[in-house]
């Protein structure tokens, strides 16, 4: 009788924020759910992979503070722990989107495995297993995404409660399979969270309705509300965890982790 194949060693996830279409609260998302994923005692790092830096900027990182940071990471292969800042949230670390970011786009294009540098990266760190890292990816499919999608486990896709976001999710979708069948078989889809949801109106229901009923429960429950407290956080700096706890965003993001959490177990658990 065959032995049973000796369990996988426990490593850190990762888990891309993507979603190809700006202003559907993916940056927003990545600074929250990071932030409550810190808070339950989960050890987590959040990558700032978008050139524009917000969510850099919304933990408190003001650009001229921010040194070396992802660019470094990627085109220089810096090692992670020389990229990587503490934050105000205990067992929350950043790597931020250093100036030179806006550049990579075109300089990654004449590197050698250009699409694996994050990979390889995050591969060579010596990251406590039990470490979730979340990729704040750009707002387009370009060498960023890819490198956050090759380096990934899985994809988490905001999606904000509006008709012109639904046409954009079918390319994404497009992207991750061609990067599972080109470069990552093992990239999953974590779960789309619906995001800037306004009970108030109609189309937020209807929205909600034909993602739930094509995705299944791909789609998390926890939905996130269109809350002035989420959009004044980051102009002081902080998290809405932070700015206001008690708010109706806060709360969702708390409720959120918590889902991601179960799905993180669940997944270890179908891969021991």
């Amino acid at each position: 009788m065959s032995e049973p194949p000796p369990p996988r060693p426990a490593r850190p996830r990762i888990i891309a924020v993507a979603n190809q279409k700006g202003g559907v609260g993916k940056t927003t998302t990545a600074i929250n759910l990071a932030t409550a994923l810190a808070a339950t005692g989960q050890p987590t790092l959040l990558l700032d992979l978008d050139p524009q830096g917000n969510a850099s900027t919304g933990l408190g990182l003001p650009r001229t503070d921010r040194g070396d940071g992802s660019y470094a990471l990627l085109a220089e292969a810096r090692p992670l722990a020389e990229v990587t800042r503490p934050t105000a949230i205990p067992h929350l670390s950043l790597v931020p989107a250093d100036q030179d970011l806006a550049g990579a786009e075109i300089e990654l294009v004449s590197l050698t495995r250009r699409e694996f540098r994050l990979r390889d990266a995050l591969a060579a760190a010596a990251l406590p297993p039990s470490t979730i890292v979340l990729i704040d990816c750009p707002p387009s499919l370009g060498l960023l995404t890819l490198n956050a999608l090759v380096a990934a486990d899985a994809v988490l896709v905001p999606l904000q409660c509006e008709f012109f976001a639904l046409e954009g999710i079918s390319q994404l979708m497009r992207t991750i399979e061609m990067v599972r069948r080109g470069f990552n078989p093992s990239l999953a889809l974590q779960g789309i969270v619906l995001t800037m949801f306004d009970k108030r109106n109609n189309l937020s229901d209807l929205v909600a309705a034909d993602v739930r009923g094509f995705f299944g429960e791909k789609v998390y429950e926890t939905v996130i509300p269109r809350n002035v407290r989420i959009s004044e956080a980051p102009s002081h700096g902080k998290p809405v965890l932070l700015y206001d706890v008690r708010s109706a965003g806060a709360q969702a993001y708390i409720a959120l982790a918590g889902e991601v959490l179960r799905r993180e177990r669940a997944a270890a658990g179908a891969a021991a």
